[in-house]
């Protein structure tokens, strides 16, 4: 798959302060990458450094195949890497009638951008009379203008309402599938889950982890239990391969797996130890947990 940007050993220090430490990772064309993690993990500081408004210390990375100029592959990039700024006294369109003019793009493709942001029946509209996430919307339409094959967003979500968060959502989740690959910065779990494919979990500057979402530990979920043997249970489970960590709180029990296993084969094989289970339940571990296991909470 072809990649869109590469980043390898990038650091960047603020005087005593190292916001980004030797961080590496490739983009492939075609996904939506969240770079995830509190403040001051340095998910601004990356993105900046990339869209070349933030000088880097050390380390490198290049766009597209390494031969293009940064200067010419940000040509090729769409941003919001702060809050949308655009005259408040001009309408939506006049307002990116500018952005064309300076693009060097054609004006008839305002109301197809609009369209897609859902903003064409207020194109109008003044800026000053636009709710908070329609300006971010405006601004998600401006970025598109020049049919960018990356569309980076940092915190896309950030101060908006319920429903405005599930609007920008829906629109990226709409831009990826027609082909535009996307990156985003967030500290909020619950949009890298319900946006992003791939995932970059920074700490302190530091990566913890970088790959699929759905990939993002070793984890086979776990198995909750009753049983009238509880004793013979928890002695079979600690001497069992397929089990790690066993917890037991009350009278519930719960076994996490190292490797894959249904619950049928599992009711099966204590069955024949002479195991009767009152309570079998299998579960995924959420996002959530697993990212507090990366982050060691």
């Amino acid at each position: 798959m072809e990649s869109i940007l590469t980043i390898n050993n990038l650091t960047k220090k603020f005087g005593y302060l190292t916001a980004v430490k030797n961080l590496s990772f490739t983009i492939k064309k075609g996904n939506v990458y969240g770079i995830l993690g509190p403040n001051g993990s340095g998910k601004s500081t990356t993105l900046g450094i990339v869209l070349n408004v933030v000088n880097k210390t050390e380390g490198d990375f290049h766009w597209f195949d390494g031969n293009t100029s940064t200067h010419n592959a940000l040509k090729k990039v769409g941003a919001i890497i702060e809050r949308p700024n655009f005259y408040p006294y001009m309408t939506a369109f006049e307002n990116l009638k500018l952005v064309c003019k300076i693009k060097g793009v054609n004006y008839n493709k305002i109301d197809e951008k609009l369209e897609i942001v859902g903003l064409l029946n207020r194109k109008n509209s003044k800026f000053k009379t636009y709710s908070l996430g329609m300006k971010q919307r405006l601004a998600i339409a401006s970025a598109l203008l020049n049919d960018p094959e990356i569309l980076i967003l940092d915190e896309p979500t950030n101060g908006l309402d319920p429903q405005g968060i599930h609007q920008i959502r829906e629109i990226i989740k709409q831009i990826a599938a027609k082909g535009t690959t996307i990156l985003l910065a967030s500290h909020l779990l619950d949009e890298v889950e319900k946006v992003c494919s791939h995932v970059v979990i920074l700490r302190k500057g530091t990566k913890l982890y970088s790959g699929r979402v759905d990939e993002m530990i070793s984890s086979h979920g776990f198995f909750e239990l009753k049983s009238n043997k509880e004793e013979n249970l928890i002695a079979f489970l600690k001497n069992h391969n397929s089990f790690g960590k066993i917890k037991i709180q009350d009278d519930l029990i719960t076994a996490f797996l190292n490797e894959p296993m249904n619950s049928e084969d599992f009711n099966k094989l204590l069955f024949e130890k002479g195991i009767i289970l009152t309570h079998l339940v299998q579960r995924k571990e959420s996002l959530e947990e697993q990212f507090l296991q990366l982050t060691d909470r």
